[in-house]
């Protein structure tokens, strides 16, 4: 059995805190969810380099589950830090907690799960610590992950199949 280090879930804690900006809202008056999407791949990803101190890419965005908008009068904060782990991927849960800056009520706006793959230099997958949980959210969603897997592993290999009866030509072709 080989030995593996070990970090805590804390050791990738990463979080990021942005005003809302006109420029950055949809025609519903709240964060367009692309801009949010893309601060989620920011974070996520720096939590998993942190985790495994290498480059990593971004195999899936398994769900982001958007559970309130956010306002142009919210400053929106997230948090991120690696939940799991197998050999070399690591599964990063981010949550996006929104602060009306006027009253300082906090609600939780998204939370999301990606999947990340830790690379050497030469780009090929490469063993990383695990990862061991200590607060009871990170217990919690740490004791739950394999029906993540489990779940993730079968939308891949249906993606796969789809994939290989997908028309890639040009639709005018």
């Amino acid at each position: 059995m080989e030995e593996r280090e070990e970090k805590f879930c804390k050791e990738s804690l990463v979080v990021k805190t942005s005003r809302i900006f006109p420029i950055d809202t949809n025609n519903h008056n709240s964060l367009f969810g692309g801009k949010l999407m893309s601060y989620i791949d920011d974070v996520a990803s720096i939590s998993a380099s942190r985790h495994s101190r290498s480059d990593v890419v971004t195999a899936s965005t398994d769900s982001v589950d958007f559970l309130m908008p956010i306002r142009p009068t919210d400053s929106v904060c997230l948090e991120s830090y690696v939940s799991h782990t197998g050999r070399s991927s690591m599964e990063v849960f981010v949550k996006v907690i929104a602060e009306n800056l006027k009253t300082g009520e906090r609600k939780l706006a998204a939370t999301s799960f990606l999947t990340f793959v830790a690379l050497d230099e030469h780009g090929k997958p490469t063993l990383i610590p695990k990862v061991v949980p200590q607060s009871p959210e990170e217990t919690m969603l740490f004791n739950t992950a394999d029906e993540r897997v489990k779940i993730r592993k079968d939308r891949r290999e249906h993606s796969k199949a789809f994939a290989s009866v997908v028309n890639t030509n040009a639709p005018w072709s």
